[in-house]
């Protein structure tokens, strides 16, 4: 006889087809009770809420929280300024070696590559490239040749083939009744670019399954599955924009295959010119030594008081580790001065927004988890207890404006630039095609959603940055 579960439905009306009012149990073994036997027809106890086995898995954030901002822009890529030292350090690299000498004369290749000599007569260098102990007077400046005299009764210490001697010009020294020096030093400006980068993405649901009511409420009360699908694409396109922009590397790289030929254009992200231009430390930051050569690359940067540390789990917790054995925290005693000057000088902001802040050698740091760091799928580590994965464990960002040189503006280290003219926007653009839920523009009974972003990333000042990666 036929189960109730298998029996179809009669095309004809009458008695003779249709499905049995009743059947036999060919198999005793299966019928055990009557629930075992109605268990086909009972309504499931299904929890429709759906559960977050991971929280909240959007990583993005971090941009804004540390002060990046957005700017429109109207062309292929961005251009900024960004000054030299005040001070020029004169350089030679020895192609002979010389000997100790009251008077030493240096031959080799001046300056480097696209540079002119800061070397000028009668200008006073420090000599010796370790502790720069000894003062010495340019004498002579001629073609790839230099001579330097000591100052002192004394002799200037040797020099070594092959090594590249950078010399800080302290100043200079004229006899009474002399000219005016006959050069001058001007001074430069670095210009940097960074192309725009184009992303996208879409989404699709038939009609069909756009009216399909599931076992699961997405949200709201809504049981159509396909809602959960678009929304999560969404947030994968935006995570996947911050991360090029963290991640990213400029480059000219050939397009084929269906989007035709040509190139695609790279843009720089922040560790990659934090890699290029920053103070990177090649290992996690395990006690206040460690900290303080952070400190003292800084303070050779001309950094500001106050940045925001952004980190992975590992170094979190190696920051509480030392930090609870001295360093001042936010909590603070008597004569410690800790800077909130990000967060309005309100402590308890930063507080709400998930920072704690300590102060070491006049300098702020408030630190905050980096969930970009931690999570496996991405950038995060594969245990809990090792250090594998990508190599980055967090970042120093300075919480302070940077001077333009040339147009004398003030601006965010970090700036989101997006393509944007006269009202069209390609920060997020985001449309319809399709033939219901309101579009309108193709036959295909299918609703696609599309995603674009054309945005680039500008880190000024990179120098005053810190990049810290995990040890190799």
């Amino acid at each position: 006889m036929a189960n109730m579960s298998t029996a179809t439905q009669s095309a004809t009306l009458g008695f003779a087809s249709a499905p049995a009012n009743a059947f036999k149990q060919t198999d005793p073994s299966k019928y055990i009770s009557l629930g075992d036997f109605i268990n086909n027809v009972n309504k499931p106890d299904n929890r429709a809420q759906l559960v977050k086995t991971f929280g909240n898995q959007g990583i993005t954030g971090f941009l804004q929280l540390v002060g990046a901002v957005k700017t429109a822009g109207t062309a292929d890529e961005v251009t900024w300024w960004e000054e030299q030292r005040l001070h020029p350090t004169a350089t030679i690299t020895l192609v002979t070696s010389v000997a100790a000498s009251a008077q030493i004369q240096l031959s080799g290749t001046i300056g480097t590559t696209g540079t002119t000599s800061a070397f000028r007569l009668n200008d006073v260098v420090m000599w010796d490239n370790v502790n720069y102990s000894q003062r010495a007077l340019v004498v002579s400046v001629s073609g790839s040749q230099v001579i330097l005299q000591s100052l002192t009764t004394g002799t200037l210490l040797s020099g070594t083939s092959g090594t590249t001697y950078n010399l800080p010009i302290i100043g200079n020294l004229y006899g009474q009744g002399t000219d005016q020096p006959s050069q001058y030093l001007e001074s430069n400006l670095i210009r940097r670019t960074n192309p725009y980068m184009i992303m996208k993405e879409i989404f699709k649901v038939t009609g069909s399954q756009a009216t399909n009511i599931g076992w699961v409420d997405v949200g709201g009360g809504d049981y159509r599955w396909f809602i959960k699908g678009e929304a999560d694409t969404r947030q994968r396109f935006i995570d996947k924009r911050e991360m090029m922009m963290l991640l990213g590397q400029r480059n000219e790289t050939a397009a084929t295959g269906a989007f035709g030929s040509g190139t695609i254009s790279g843009s720089e992200g922040y560790f990659t010119a934090l890699e290029n231009r920053g103070i990177v430390s090649n290992g996690y930051l395990n006690d206040l030594t460690d900290l303080d050569i952070i400190l003292t690359a800084l303070d050779r940067n001309g950094a500001g008081p106050e940045y925001a540390v952004y980190v992975d789990r590992l170094q979190d917790l190696a920051f509480d580790d030392f930090v609870a054995k001295g360093v001042a925290t936010a909590s603070l005693t008597a004569g410690v001065a800790t800077q909130f000057g990000a967060f309005n000088n309100n402590p308890n902001m930063a507080i709400e927004l998930g920072f704690k802040s300590f102060g070491r050698g006049g300098y702020t740091f408030h630190k905050h988890d980096w969930k970009l760091l931690n999570e496996p799928t991405l950038l995060g580590t594969t245990a809990t207890t090792t250090a594998s994965g990508v190599g980055f464990a967090g970042a120093m960002i300075p919480m302070a404006t940077v001077v333009d040189p040339k147009t004398g503006n003030r601006e965010f280290p970090l700036e989101i630039n997006y393509k944007s003219t006269n009202g069209v926007s390609r920060e997020m653009e985001h449309w319809l095609t399709g033939s219901f839920m309101g579009a309108t523009n193709s036959t295909l009974d299918v609703l696609q959603f599309n995603y674009r972003s054309e945005i680039a990333l500008c880190t000024r000042a990179a120098n005053r940055h810190v990049l810290i990666k995990r040890a190799a």
